[in-house]
C-alpha cells in the first residue's frame, strides 16, 4: 500500500551523526521505497521560533538541502523545498490555530523544556508552533509522519486537530489523519561525553558529536575520546540498562551496519572498547566519509541549490496552494 510521507529538518547549521541516524537515514529509506510519495521540507518558518542571524539561516538552508542530497534524497523522485517558500504553510498555521485549543498546547511537555524556567520570556511562536508542524503535516494529505520519540506528542496533536476540524465542519476525511513512523531502535542518538544526553549541536564540547562534515581524522579521534566505563564490552543486552555509553555506541554500530543490538553485543561481547571504537571507526568513516565530500561538493554550487529548492516550492506550492484554497472555502472565507 502507497504511503504519503511528510516530514521535516530544522536548518540549525552543521548537521550531525545524530540527525542523520534519527531521521535523515530513514529519510532516504522512504524516499528509495517506490511506494512512497515523499515530501521532505526544510522548516524554515519553525527555526525563527528563536533568534536567527539571517546570513546564516539562508547558508544553514543551503547546508540542509544539500545533506539531503548528499546523504541520497533524490529531489526528482521526492520533493524538497522550505517552509517559507509556500504561503499555504503560514495562512493554514492561522486557521488550524483558531481550531487547536489552549489545553492542548499547555500539555505540550517540549515548550516547557525549550522555553525553560523564565517561559515569559519565550516567543509566542516557540509556543504555538505545533499547531505550524500540524499545518505543515496536513497541507499534503499525509498519511504517515517520521517521528522520533520527542515529537510523538506533536504529531498526536496534529491528529486532534485534523479530527476536529472534520467533526466541526462536518467534513468526513477531509484532513487526513496521519499515523506515526517510528523507528524501533536507534532513533536517539546520545552524546559521545554523557550517554544520558541527546547528541546535540548545542553542547559546548565539538568532542561530543560526530559533525557530518568532520574528516575522517576527526571522526577516528572522536570515537577513542569517546565515553566508555572500565568494563569490557558487555556479554548480554541487560547489561545495557545500566552502562548508557556502551549502549550509545552499539546502537551507533548497529545502525550504521543494520544490524540489532543483539546481535552487535554478541560479536563485541567480553571484547576491550579499544578494538570495538576501532571497528566502530572504520564503519563510521565508511559511512559519513562519501557524504562530507558530497556535502562539501554540494555547498560548492549554491546555484544547484537554489534551483533544487525552487523547483521543489514550485511542486510543494502545486499541492498546498489546493489544499488551502478548500480550508478557506470551508471555513467561508
Amino acid at each position: 500500500m502507497s504511503k504519503k510521507i511528510f516530514s521535516g529538518v530544522q536548518p540549525t547549521g552543521n548537521l550531525h551523526l545524530g540527525n542523520y541516524l534519527g531521521a535523515i537515514k530513514n529519510f532516504v529509506d522512504l524516499n528509495n521505497d517506490s511506494d512512497n510519495e515523499c515530501v521532505f521540507c526544510v522548516v524554515d518558518l519553525h527555526a525563527i521560533t528563536v533568534k536567527q542571524n539571517p546570513k546564516e539561516l539562508k547558508n544553514n538552508i543551503q547546508e540542509t538541502v544539500a545533506t539531503f542530497i548528499a546523504s541520497g534524497i533524490d529531489p526528482i523522485r521526492s520533493i524538497i523545498f522550505n517552509q517559507s517558500g509556500v504561503p499555504a504553510h503560514a495562512e493554514s498555521a492561522w486557521i488550524l490555530s483558531c481550531i487547536a485549543r489552549m489545553g492542548w498546547l499547555n500539555r505540550m511537555t517540549q515548550f516547557k523544556e525549550k522555553a525553560g524556567k523564565d517561559k515569559e520570556k519565550a516567543s509566542v511562536g516557540l509556543y504555538s508552533y505545533p499547531v505550524l508542524m500540524a499545518a505543515d503535516i496536513l497541507l499534503y494529505d499525509a498519511t504517515h509522519v517520521p517521528v522520533g520519540d520527542d515529537q510523538k506528542q506533536h504529531l498526536e496533536l496534529c491528529r486532534d486537530i485534523a479530527q476536529k476540524f472534520n467533526t466541526d465542519f462536518e467534513m468526513e476525511n477531509f484532513l487526513q489523519v496521519p499515523e506515526p513512523l517510528i523507528q524501533k531502535e536507534f532513533s536517539r542518538i546520545m552524546s559521545l561525553k554523557d550517554g544520558s544526553k541527546k547528541m546535540s549541536k548545542s553542547e559546548l564540547s565539538d568532542l561530543s558529536r560526530i559533525n557530518l562534515k568532520d574528516d575522517s581524522d576527526l571522526i577516528i579521534n572522536k570515537i577513542k575520546k569517546a565515553k566508555t566505563d572500565p568494563l569490557p564490552m558487555p556479554n548480554c543486552i541487560k547489561d545495557l540498562d545500566e552502562r548508557l555509553e556502551a549502549k550509545n555506541l552499539l546502537g551507533i554500530y548497529s545502525s550504521l551496519t543494520n544490524s540489532t543490538m543483539e546481535k552487535s553485543v554478541e560479536i563485541f561481547a567480553g571484547k576491550n572498547f579499544s578494538e570495538f571504537k576501532e571497528k566502530l571507526s572504520e564503519v563510521l568513516v565508511d559511512r559519513i566519509q562519501p557524504i562530507t565530500i558530497e556535502i562539501k561538493k554540494l555547498l560548492n554550487d549554491k546555484s544547484y541549490l537554489d534551483k533544487t529548492l525552487l523547483e521543489g516550492v514550485e511542486r510543494a506550492d502545486k499541492i498546498a496552494s489546493q489544499k488551502i484554497k478548500r480550508i478557506k472555502e470551508i471555513v467561508g472565507f
